[in-house]
């Protein structure tokens, strides 16, 4: 069952990903399932091969499962616009 994942990305980052997904006749989407799916699974199972692009926007930081983002959001915001 798909699901609705909502994402805050680099504009440029964006556009230049909307390009290769264009290029290869491919759904950004699809593209980051692939790559979400490459990194999670001990096996590769995509179709296709992650591209040197794709692998580059990966900053390889790990997000603690108890973090707060709406309270380190909030944060943020308050020191943004002190």
């Amino acid at each position: 069952m798909d699901k609705k994942l909502t994402l805050k990305l680099n504009q440029k980052v964006i556009e230049r990903a909307k390009e290769y997904a264009s290029d290869k006749k491919m759904s950004l989407s699809r593209i980051v399932e692939a790559y979400l799916q490459s990194l999670v699974s001990e096996k590769d199972t995509s179709d296709f091969e992650i591209s040197p692009f794709v692998k580059s926007i990966s900053t390889g930081t790990k997000i603690p499962t108890d973090l707060d983002y709406k309270g380190e959001y909030s944060d943020y915001l308050m020191q943004k616009y002190k």
